[in-house]
């Protein structure tokens, strides 16, 4: 009898155990999901802000998902600078790879092309006063290099030689996404 008593106590501890975390309860945040994460067609970020003023809460959410944007495609322009490197064996490949990172800081630094809004919710919480703010941002791959292979032939301090690289690397690109468009 003792031993059915301490087998029923001993379940009733490991199913009380598993009702809680150790980090808490999960919470559900809007623009989570693959829906909203970067694929091979479009760099998605989401942001959140908070504020006892709403135009504060959302310019927080604004910076923060625009920061994680940038991040991505200048992460993803390192990715690209650095494979050609890797492709080339020429002195002058650690120049353009250079060349075309610094392009991709000024692109991001000026303007983001195509960027579009997806999603924006705005909460009140009544207890504490303050507004939360999400926001959800993306941008086409193809237009985003197509914006870049503009800029790179204004840009003054870029050769001719380079020029020519930089176009066949975003024409890659280009291509790369266009084709993820097409399917």
């Amino acid at each position: 009898m003792k031993f059915i008593q301490l087998v029923f106590l001993a379940g009733l501890a490991v199913l009380s155990g598993c009702g809680s975390s150790p980090f808490g309860s999960k919470v559900k945040e809007p623009f989570r999901g693959s829906g909203y994460q970067s694929n091979n067609r479009f760099f998605r970020a989401s942001g959140k802000g908070e504020s006892s003023q709403d135009n504060i809460a959302l310019g927080k959410a604004d910076i923060a998902a625009k920061t994680q944007l940038a991040g991505q495609v200048n992460t993803t322009m390192k990715q690209v600078a650095d494979q050609y490197l890797g492709q080339t064996e020429n002195e002058r490949a650690a120049d353009v790879a250079d060349k075309f990172q610094s392009l991709a800081r000024q692109v991001m630094n000026t303007d983001m092309a195509d960027l579009r809004k997806i999603g924006q919710e705005k909460y009140y919480n009544d207890k504490t006063k303050v507004y939360t703010v999400f926001i959800a941002y993306e941008i086409k791959k193809n237009a985003m290099f197509r914006f870049m292979k503009k800029q790179a032939k204004v840009d003054q301090t870029i050769d001719e030689r380079q020029m020519d690289i930089i176009n066949q690397i975003l024409d890659e690109q280009i291509k790369l996404a266009d084709e993820e468009d097409s399917n």
